[in-house]
């Protein structure tokens, strides 16, 4: 059997090279077989691979077909089993994400409002030859103080 990006399955659809679609049920998850006007069968595959792109359920392969212009598919579940579904991806795990990423956008956005502040209130700012001044005083008691205890 061939394999055929989603690029190539777009301009074979595009070219009316589509003769059907069926989706396989495989294991847990569901491939996109194709089938030329030529009588060729050619499985999805994902983009810079020859690894067959599986769908977790038949929904997500048909919006993805849809989105080409297919709108009619077979579906063959005689090899599915939805116990063996992968569930690395599952709604657990892709919710511990997002919570992450919820987190990351508020500390991000905290961040920003810090620095806005600091910008705008003029009593935060200190000037540059102060701070300089300051830094090297206490480095210079720090270095004393290093001696002394030598």
């Amino acid at each position: 059997m061939q394999s055929m990006t989603l690029e190539q399955l777009d301009a074979t659809a595009r070219a009316g090279g589509v003769a059907g679609i069926t989706l396989k049920g495989q294991e847990g998850s569901f491939l996109v077989e194709i089938t030329t006007l030529s009588g060729q069968n050619s499985l999805l595959v994902k983009a810079r691979s020859t690894c067959a792109r599986r769908f977790g359920n038949p929904t997500s392969a048909l919006m993805v077909l849809r989105k080409l212009g297919i709108f009619v598919a077979k579906i063959d579940a005689t090899d599915w089993d939805p116990n063996q579904k992968d569930m690395s991806k599952s709604r657990k795990s892709r919710s511990k994400a997002l919570i992450g990423a919820h987190k990351a956008a508020a500390y991000n956005q905290w961040i920003s409002n810090e620095i806005e502040e600091s910008v705008v209130d003029p009593n935060l700012n200190i000037a540059h030859n102060l701070v300089m001044s300051e830094i090297g005083k206490y480095m210079a008691t720090m270095t004393e103080a290093k001696r002394k205890s030598s």
